[in-house]
């Protein structure tokens, strides 16, 4: 199973969305939009659980693809550092 990170999403993504344009790959294990609190709208990233071979697929395929003007940098997710992904000051 692997994890896979993707950015720079467009704003009014909707989780449907999200899950249709992985699933063209493979199967969806899970899937994780974050949103903004107030708003409810997309951050602008999120994260997908695929079966590794249909997750390189799916990679492969979708980094550097353009939705709505945005050009999707998808990859798999990197292990936080140390700090637990928090800024250093």
């Amino acid at each position: 199973m692997l994890r896979i990170y993707a950015g720079n999403l467009p704003p009014d993504l909707t989780e449907k969305e999200f899950n249709d344009l992985f699933a063209e790959h493979g199967r969806v294990r899970s899937m994780d939009l974050a949103r903004d609190i107030f708003s409810g709208r997309c951050r602008g990233f999120g994260f997908i659980e695929m079966e590794g071979h249909e997750a390189r697929a799916a990679i492969s395929a979708l980094n550097g693809h353009t939705l709505r003007g945005n050009c999707l940098r998808v990859n798999e997710e990197r292990p936080r550092g140390r700090s637990g992904g928090k800024r250093r000051r």
